[in-house]
Order: C-alpha cells, then sequence, then structure tokens
C-alpha cells in the first residue's frame, strides 16, 4: 500500500501520488497519460495533474488499482 510519507517531491498536490515503491513499470503513464509522467534521472512515475474530469479520474483509479507494487495512493483529499 502507498505510503504519503514516502511519496516523491515530484507529485503535484492533490490526491493521488506515487511512492517510492515505484518499479517504473509504466502502467500509470499508459493507463493515465493525462496524470502521470516519468522521472528519466530516477526511473520513477509521478502525478503531474491532478484529475480534471469524471474520465482523468476513472483513468487515475484504474492506474492505482493496477499498480503491480501498489505504489500510487490516494489519500482522499
Amino acid at each position: 500500500m502507498a505510503d504519503l510519507e514516502n511519496s516523491y517531491t515530484q507529485n503535484v498536490t492533490g490526491k493521488y501520488y506515487v511512492d517510492n515503491q515505484c518499479i517504473d513499470c509504466d502502467l500509470c503513464r499508459e493507463t493515465a497519460p493525462q496524470n502521470f509522467t516519468r522521472n528519466d534521472d530516477g526511473g520513477h512515475s509521478y502525478v503531474y495533474k491532478q484529475p480534471g474530469s469524471p474520465e482523468e479520474e476513472a483513468q487515475c483509479k484504474e492506474a492505482m488499482e493496477g499498480c503491480p507494487v501498489e505504489a500510487i495512493g490516494n489519500n482522499g483529499k
């Protein structure tokens, strides 16, 4: 389960975040490309835009549920 205390500083403030368990598998970037991107230097994903529509919200939720290492969190904000 993702831990907000271990989330990457690149995540924009908001509901969704990626923590340091990320293995850079690309699933979230493929599922919700409008919201997740890659940190090339660190080799991990992060949230660069919080969902702004019901469609993006559904894609972020799908990415979170599909993450193989549970590195995506939702802090409910």
